[in-house]
Formats: C-alpha cells, structure tokens, sequence
C-alpha cells in the first residue's frame, strides 16, 4: 500500500466525512486535539480528489465586514482558484472571499426561477454564485457587496461568464443602498443570502420589490424557531411560498431560506418581523 494510503488510513473517518472543496482547495475543520492529524487528513483528501492542490483547516467562523474564516495551511499554499458550478466558473481566493459549496443545489433552485427580464437585487454577492446564474438566465442584476475582494472577482466572474453587460457591482453597505435603490424602479426578485449577524429584518428589503414580486430570504435558526418565523413574516404582511432547509452550520442551528411573496406597501407592517428570535442568536455564535 502507498505511504500516503496508509496515511488516509490512520485518522477517524469524522475528520474527512465533511469537507468542503472550491475549485482545487479543500477547507477541512479540525476539533481540538486532532491537530496531529494534520498529515493524515491531507493524504486522505488527496488519495480520495488528486486534482486538490491546497488544503486548508477554518480556525475560526465566518466573521467581520469581509465575511471571511481564518485558515491553517495543510498543504500548498495558493488559495487562489477557480470553482466550477452548474456550468458556471468562478475565479476567488478562499482566504479573502466567502464562498460555500454547500449551497450549490439551492442556488440552482433560486436562480432557475427568474424569468428573462426581471430585476433582481442580490445584497451580499460574494464572487457571484447567485448574481452570474440570475444573469444567464436573462435578468437585470444589482449586485451589492462590501468587501472589497469579492467586489473584484465578481466584475471578473461577470466577464469570465460572459454577462458583465447584465450586472451592475455596488461595492457598499447593504443598508446603505437600501435609500438609495429605493428612488428606483422596484425590484421583481431578492435574493438576499443573509450572513450571521446580520440583524435586519425582510421588512427593511421588501420596499425595494414590486407587489407579488419574490424575496429569497437566507437566516439561520434551530427547527423549534422555524413555525414561530413563518407567523411573524405572515404578521408583517408576506405570503409565505416556502421553507426550506439549506444546510447544517451548527449543533442545533440550521440556515433556511424563506421564500416570500412580497405585498403591497400599503399592506406591509411599519414593524420588524423578526424571523430569528433574539433570545436565540447567541446560541448561533457556535456556527462556523
């Protein structure tokens, strides 16, 4: 048996049930004490996917303005790399922009509901895996998007993919735009791929849409919260199309997207619907 099998072989199999890999980096999360699995984990990556150049353990969650984890290099060292998605690419560097390969499926299932011609605002765009799909698809995109990286790769995304002519790039502060689209015409989709921490609520997004145009609303929550959530959004005015489950972040905590029919503003509570309770966000600190 090859020196590096034998390696793979030597670790519990938890270490490398879960691994995300974006273009050729694979980005693992080692528990404390299994540091010294370090080797062993790389060799199983690499016997399992030989295209994985770098490999990197997240030491930390998700955090700050940029939205980034801090990373250990396993191996190589370029984070540097292009992801390939539902026939799209997307040029980024894992250690400076967030991206998740684990919403891959339901941005195919978001993305696949516009309609050439719509509007669709997209508030924390990252490289553009929701904006480039919503692009092809014949829409007229607003991407908005903080960090300054991201910002870069995805005007280079939009080129890479060939839709740069139906994007717009706002490097800016979603709530600092929200005043300001609002002096244009209304949005027929928002995709709003909330990160943690994000405290605003659907209600701050929702004038920007038309009457029964549709908000993707991203939140993270336990399942007990879920019900409560559907009520406070029916409170505030929205249609609730669907619920969904998009993943696992943390024990006990989910992310879930609601999809919303947006109503009139005359029929849209002044209030917050809050779709998270607040007693339950700290608990949400565990998400990485």
């Amino acid at each position: 048996m090859p020196f590096s099998h034998r390696l793979a072989c030597d670790i519990p199999v938890s270490l490398t049930r879960h691994v995300d890999v974006i273009g050729d980096v694979a980005v693992v999360a080692l528990p404390p004490g299994t540091e010294k699995y370090g080797e062993s984990v790389v060799a199983a990556i690499r016997a399992r996917r030989p295209h994985i150049h770098t490999v990197l353990a997240k030491i930390s969650r998700v955090t700050g303005e940029r939205r980034i984890a801090r990373y250990e290099v396993l191996a190589g060292g370029d984070t540097r790399t292009i992801h390939r998605e539902y026939g799209f690419m997307y040029r980024l560097d894992v250690g400076s922009v967030f991206f998740t390969p684990r919403l891959a499926s339901e941005r195919q299932r978001v993305t696949s509901q516009v309609v050439p011609g719509e509007r669709v605002l997209v508030p924390f765009a990252g490289a553009g895996p929701f904006v480039i799909p919503a692009a092809f698809r014949g829409a007229d995109v607003v991407a908005i998007e903080k960090n300054a990286d991201a910002c870069r790769y995805l005007r280079e995304n939009t080129r890479l993919n060939g839709v740069e002519g139906a994007v717009s790039v706002l490097r800016a502060d979603v709530r600092d735009c929200i005043a300001i689209l609002g002096k244009n015409p209304p949005f027929d989709r928002a995709i709003v791929p909330t990160p943690y921490g994000w405290d605003e609520s659907p209600v701050s997004i929702a004038p920007l849409i038309r009457a029964e145009g549709m908000l993707h609303f991203y939140t993270f929550a336990p399942r007990r919260d879920v019900a409560s959530a559907c009520e406070n959004l029916c409170r505030a005015g929205f249609s609730v199309v669907s619920c969904r489950r998009c993943g696992h972040v943390a024990p006990g905590v989910s992310r879930w997207v609601f999809d919303l029919s947006v109503p009139p503003l005359s029929r849209l509570s002044s209030g917050r619907a809050e779709v998270i309770s607040p007693v339950h966000r700290p608990y949400m600190q565990e998400s990485v």
